[in-house]
């Protein structure tokens, strides 16, 4: 190895770790853009209305710490009693990509706007899920489904039939 070969390489060397820690702090950025996109988007998603306890009541005044855990408010109508799942411990057990799959495929029952979920962008939905993770896990279970012959405790809301269609 001559000298210009041995200083090329003790500066490629030299610079390895000052780009490492440049990429790191690119990817950092961008995982904050990601985390205040996904916060952005579920605010105005109304994902907190109803998985967040309290939250549409208190026209959005429930920390954020105790956002996205699920609720026991039941939702009645022809379908059964739904109750919104706890999304922070849903997403934790899901890889981003798992999370995309779900979105994309998910079918739901009333009054879970699925269809809306299905048509986002997938980088709305890699924001969603960076910002749930950041949560991080909480809260407990929700209540399983209730189907139409059975009665739910209260509190929930009751839907009327929809009008037959013509």
């Amino acid at each position: 190895m001559n000298i210009h070969s041995l200083y090329r390489l003790l500066f490629v060397a030299g610079c390895i770790p000052a780009l490492s820690g440049h990429a790191n702090d690119v990817y950092a950025a961008s995982l904050s853009e990601s985390i205040e996109q996904g916060r952005y988007l579920v605010k105005i998603a109304g994902c907190n209305d109803c998985h967040t306890p309290g939250y549409l009541l208190s026209e959005g005044k429930v920390a954020e710490e105790q956002w996205l855990v699920g609720d026991g408010f039941g939702w009645r109508g022809p379908w059964g009693t739904t109750y919104a799942t706890n999304l922070r411990n849903r997403i934790h057990g899901l890889t981003e990509d798992q999370w995309v799959a779900y979105a994309r495929t998910l079918k739901a029952r009333p009054p879970m706007p699925w269809f809306a979920l299905n048509d986002m962008k997938e980088n709305d939905l890699r924001s969603i899920y960076q910002f749930i993770r950041h949560l991080g896990p909480g809260g407990g279970e929700s209540p399983a489904y209730l189907s139409p012959d059975q009665e739910p405790p209260p509190p929930y809301a009751l839907f009327p039939s929809p009008p037959p269609v013509e």
